[in-house]
């Protein structure tokens, strides 16, 4: 018998393995955010909220008919000696005309995806600045931060390298301009 030599693994490769093969448990949530292993519970009502209040403007107002995902985990480029990031956004909108979702891996890439959003909750840093390196890394036009701490709300726009380069908040009770392709003025007096 003869013995065949394997190239060993990398750290990367390791905690990207261990990360595909978790099992967690019923309504958290893992993710793989710049090289951690972030696993949140499943979130409270008001988190589910203000999801709602935005869908719902972006399929009555969008001047592109938009689908959403709630759960639709993205494999987005990694940083540095990081592997792929695993996310999972509170929100992906992407072009109905696309049907991006149909077909797609659980863990799918990111083109085509017109915005992704996310909704504060127990870890509000990695919201607002991780993932937002991780989305604007992968090139995603527009990043929708609802910050409830904060009570307020930020669009991040014009993505480049780890950042985005521009970016706009309103306070709860102030209208948000989202740029095509969606072309409306978000509502947020609902959000207070």
């Amino acid at each position: 018998m003869t013995a065949m030599a394997h190239e060993p693994l990398t750290q990367e490769e390791v905690l990207l393995e261990g990360f595909l093969a978790l099992d967690t448990p019923e309504g958290f949530r893992a993710e793989l955010i710049e090289g951690e292993i972030v696993v949140t519970p499943p979130p409270d009502g008001e988190h589910e909220d203000y999801i709602e209040l935005v869908v719902n403007q972006v399929y009555r107002r969008s001047g592109t008919d938009m689908q959403f995902s709630g759960n639709k985990g993205l494999k987005l480029q990694g940083g540095g000696d990081c592997p792929r990031d695993h996310l999972i956004p509170d929100g992906t909108f992407a072009p109905r005309n696309l049907r991006l979702y149909r077909g797609a891996d659980p863990w799918m890439r990111c083109d085509g995806v017109a915005m992704v959003l996310e909704v504060t909750s127990t870890k509000p840093k990695a919201d607002r600045e991780a993932k937002r390196r991780c989305y604007a890394r992968s090139g995603i036009p527009l990043y929708l931060l609802i910050d409830r701490e904060a009570s307020s709300v930020t669009l991040f726009s014009d993505p480049e390298k780890d950042d985005y380069r521009e970016h706009c908040t309103r306070p709860f009770g102030k209208p948000l301009r989202l740029p095509e392709p969606f072309a409306f003025d978000m509502e947020t007096a609902d959000f207070l």
